[in-house]
């Protein structure tokens, strides 16, 4: 096996970085009382490597030290400079959890061994594939020469590096208040929308989702609908139309509609309510049961 990890030069020279499933996708699984988990090797369909090389992953996978459940964790193999001053990372992503994951988009930093940046770069994590429960896949990951914030040739370290997720501190989630809304509405309602707000979980990060606080029907056959926007991003957002339906406790969409909202911006990390109001022609059923309901734009459904 030395003979072979010589003629592929293949050693592991990183260190490996951990996060907690929570933190990075905000998945957390009930498992078994085991404390630590070992993690099987897994290839992408993205990515078959040679089968002298599969041994090599093999052998160096099993030397990994276990992970706690619902972990994360990026171990680092191989850091090699490749032309026009690139370098290419051999790592494996580890998941400890119970259940299949997905990643997505995501920054990563390339760490030296005193916690200096040698370079960041976005990869899209979704080229992966799923990721089974409790299971390690080799993958490779470029930084090009702009991505570096270091000499490639001279200060690269050969040992001690590591590759990380890039996280960013999560704001605590607020409620926030259009000014006519914030002039006009009791304090007792603040309050009650306050406390809704705190009590809930945030949106995944980047996330925006629709929640129905209130949909109720006026004299004159109009639907007032009521709704809380919640954007999980780290940025503003700006809403310009918004399509939305209505469905009653019957499973029947009950009306449906286009609304302008001429520049409608929800802060980052903030929930904003608004109500909709449907004029009785774009309600479709006369008898309706909002004993239960939901709205949404038509694309999110669920």
């Amino acid at each position: 096996m030395l003979s072979l990890f010589k003629k592929k030069n293949l050693t592991k020279t990183g260190e490996d970085t951990t996060v907690s499933s929570e933190e990075l996708l905000n998945e957390l699984v009930e498992q078994g009382a085991e404390d630590e988990v070992e993690t099987k090797l897994y290839y992408s369909p993205a990515y078959e490597p040679a089968q002298e090389l599969k041994y090599v992953y093999q052998f160096l996978n099993l030397e990994l030290s276990p992970l706690k459940p619902n972990q994360i964790s990026l171990s680092g193999v191989d850091l090699k400079q490749e032309t026009e001053g690139a370098v290419t990372v051999t790592a494996f992503i580890r998941n400890s959890l119970s259940k299949a994951i997905q990643l997505q988009e995501m920054p990563l930093l390339l760490v030296g061994a005193n916690g200096e940046k040698l370079a960041r770069n976005v990869f899209n994590l979704s080229d992966v594939g799923e990721i089974p429960a409790e299971s390690s896949v080799p993958w490779l990951f470029t930084f090009k020469s702009g991505d570096l914030f270091v000499d490639a040739e001279s200060e690269l370290p050969k040992t001690g590096w590591k590759l990380a997720f890039e996280l960013k501190s999560q704001k605590k989630h607020v409620l926030e208040l259009e000014e006519s809304w914030a002039n006009s509405l009791p304090e007792e309602d603040k309050a009650k929308l306050q406390e809704l707000v705190d009590g809930m979980a945030a949106p995944k990060p980047g996330e925006v989702n629709f929640m129905g606080l209130q949909a109720k029907k006026s004299d004159d056959g109009n639907l007032h609908v009521t709704m809380l926007i919640r954007n999980g991003s780290d940025k503003n957002i700006q809403l310009q139309q918004l399509p939305l339906e209505v469905v009653d406790a019957s499973g029947d969409v009950i009306a449906k509609g286009g609304f302008a909202l001429n520049d409608f911006e929800v802060k980052a990390n903030t929930s904003k309510p608004w109500t909709f109001i449907f004029p009785s022609s774009l309600v479709l059923k006369e008898e309706i049961d909002l004993s239960t309901w939901k709205a949404y734009p038509p694309q999110q459904q669920n």
